[in-house]
């Protein structure tokens, strides 16, 4: 293996998606071949200087780049395609890309646009260190709702309807036609999912579903879809819920894996001058 120079090192970059679509770039000017990447010159990627840490201190960076090509398109970004992807970097020798040395490693983090141009914040792999660790005693349930903890099967009659987009507002707020037989509010607090059109599998959390005559549903969005459906795609509305433990019991029949503390006393409780005399 040959000793790395300053005036033969690249840049290599190998960026892995969720679904297994992996792609390299170089700011060499000619395409590089190693680890059964390729690496191309040619699409705009660029990164700026890598702040690593020593210990646990965390490692970032920013990749930026151009929307030249299909390599990188603006409609897999707004459609969240890119989102923690496993990233790469390596410094390469381009005379002999056997010599090399792998100095970043981790996962896109927030991406945002300009125009043509995208930047993408880069999370090393200690980032996770930030998360919080164990379990927090609260009266409302810690568990997402159809995950292992809580158990609800999501797919029982009455619990997710389908229907097709009728009007759309930007993506945020929309009218679905074929969705009837739910009460009033029954999808807030859950999750619509797009299953047709360019914006397939993008999903928004419900702030507002109203029922309006004729099977129709209006829903709002806390957020608008990065892609904006179109009318006639199909889309899923998934139930809410709040959390409590009378939702729990009442809306879902699942209290039995009700991972909240009901029967805490309220912090007005814990401050009040009977419960600090023990009364």
């Amino acid at each position: 293996m040959s000793i790395l120079t300053s005036t033969t090192i690249a840049r290599a970059w190998a960026v892995q998606r969720r679904d297994g679509t992996v792609l390299g770039f170089t700011d060499h000017d000619q395409p590089l071949q190693f680890d059964g990447i390729g690496f191309r010159p040619d699409t705009g990627l660029s990164a700026s200087a890598v702040v690593q840490g020593l210990g646990l201190s965390i490692d970032n960076t920013e990749a930026m780049g151009v929307l030249t090509d299909d390599a990188i398109t603006e409609r897999d970004l707004m459609a969240g395609r890119w989102d923690a992807a496993e990233v790469r970097l390596w410094d390469v020798d381009w005379t002999d890309v056997a010599s090399r040395r792998l100095i970043f490693r981790g996962h896109l983090g927030e991406v945002s646009r300009n125009g043509g141009a995208f930047r993408a914040e880069l999370r090393g792999l200690s980032e996770p260190l930030n998360n919080p660790q164990g379990r927090v005693y609260h009266p409302r349930c810690s568990a997402d709702l159809g995950d292992g903890k809580c158990g609800m099967d999501l797919t029982r009659p009455g619990y997710f309807a389908e229907g097709t987009v009728a009007q759309d507002d930007e993506g945020l707020r929309l009218v679905l036609d074929g969705i009837a037989g739910h009460e009033a509010r029954w999808f807030e607090r859950g999750r619509l999912l797009v299953l047709s059109g360019p914006a397939e599998g993008l999903s928004g959390l419900v702030k507002v579903d109203r029922a309006l005559p004729g099977n129709q549903r209006a829903v709002e969005l806390w957020a608008a879809l990065g892609l904006r459906p179109q009318i006639g795609d199909r889309v899923r509305l998934v139930a809410g819920c709040d959390k409590s433990g009378a939702t729990c019991r009442l809306k879902f029949d699942n209290f039995l894996n009700f991972r909240g503390f009901p029967h805490l006393p309220s912090e007005d409780w814990l401050l009040s001058p009977q419960a600090r005399q023990g009364g």
